[in-house]
């Protein structure tokens, strides 16, 4: 406004306040990423991002929207829609994306780990090592450094389970469900090769040693005709090398024991000394 770039009439009918001085177009969803970069202009650069916030500059997915943006500064008090903490943060806990200062991803998943117990807090993690690579042995050792914070425990038992395969949350609670029933632990995003090394497919998990293959298959693979074509013609590429595939949908995740049955069956047809 002072640049004269936008009036306050125009302001006020074509955009909404995020936090105050902070604003987007009403066209425009507001996002995770959106949240934490209103809030990082809201505290005027003198904050570290942290939490879900950094994790959503990191290109974490799956965050809810209407979660409250999280920084890191001295001054603890802020808006509604704004979590502040006064955590101590090393040198080389933080780092700086497209301008934003926030926590390293290792320092993202220590705090993550920690404050959201449960399959959930799992489901993040996994959006972080998919989005940025995270190796859990860097994690620990930041555990080791701050063996005294909160939490520690939960974190240390959800970083053994975190696999950055996953591509939705989903495929989270599929893998889940299947090692916590006693099945081995699948290796996630299989690909497949064609004579000259290009990848041809992809499944969510599996087994090579054994060839059975897991998919998880939303609503876009039986509503686009497009992606159910290519499902039939995946599926006979991968049965043509010998592989068995389990499909599982939105509403088989619905019952368990019907899944691990399944997935039981192929892998003990297949040799597999379960």
């Amino acid at each position: 406004m002072r640049r004269g770039d936008v009036t306050a009439r125009r302001l006020q009918k074509d955009f909404r306040a995020v936090y105050r001085n902070a604003y987007v177009a009403k066209r425009v969803p507001v996002t995770a990423l959106t949240r934490a970069r209103a809030a990082w202009l809201w505290a005027d650069g003198d904050c570290v991002m942290t939490g879900l916030s950094a994790a959503a500059i990191h290109g974490a997915k799956w965050i809810d929207a209407g979660l409250p943006a999280e920084l890191n500064r001295a001054d603890r008090h802020g808006p509604s829609g704004i979590l502040c903490r006064s955590s101590t943060l090393e040198s080389d806990e933080c780092c700086v994306v497209d301008g934003i200062r926030l926590t390293t991803p290792e320092r993202t998943a220590f705090d993550v780990g920690r404050r959201i117990g449960g399959d959930q807090g799992i489901v993040h993690l996994d959006a972080l090592a998919n989005a940025t690579r995270l190796d859990g042995a860097d994690v620990l050792t930041l555990a080791d450094r701050h063996p005294g914070a909160r939490g520690v425990r939960i974190l240390r038992s959800a970083i053994g389970q975190v696999d950055g395969g996953a591509e939705s949350p989903r495929e989270t609670a599929l893998r889940l469900l299947l090692v916590r029933a006693g099945l081995p632990r699948p290796e996630t995003q299989i690909e497949f090769r064609d004579r000259y090394g290009r990848v041809r497919i992809r499944v969510d998990m599996g087994w090579r040693e054994w060839k059975v293959a897991v998919e998880y298959d939303g609503v876009q693979h039986w509503a686009d005709r497009r992606q159910r074509s290519w499902d039939i013609d995946r599926i006979a590429m991968l049965e043509s090398r010998k592989w068995t595939v389990v499909r599982v949908g939105s509403e088989l995740m619905n019952r368990p024991d019907v899944i691990v049955t399944r997935v039981l069956e192929k892998l003990r047809r297949a040799g597999c000394p379960i």
